[in-house]
């Protein structure tokens, strides 16, 4: 299956298009790989920002504070626990 692909003219300044050449270069990649991978990086973070919004969007606060600090339960069965090390860091920071 031959994959489908098009042609766009691209203006950069020249000093944005050195420094893409230079780090395209020593990524490995040609400067229309790069500036492809860079496109559908900025694409994904893009829609990961959407799906959280909207998710946002539909949260209920309230629900989620009943159920965080509601009564009973039981407690963390040991196979649940951090271990001490990382416990330990996580107050460091």
């Amino acid at each position: 299956m031959k994959s489908r692909t098009a042609n766009f003219a691209l203006r950069l300044p020249v000093s944005l298009k050195d420094a893409v050449a230079e780090a395209s270069r020593k990524d490995g990649a040609s400067i229309n790989q790069f500036i492809a991978l860079a496109v559908a990086e900025k694409l994904s973070a893009m829609r990961t920002a959407e799906f959280f919004a909207e998710r946002r969007a539909r949260a209920d606060v309230e629900e989620a504070r009943r159920i965080l600090f509601r009564d009973g339960g039981q407690p963390p069965a040991p196979e649940d626990r951090l271990p001490e090390a990382v416990r330990q860091s996580a107050h460091t920071e």
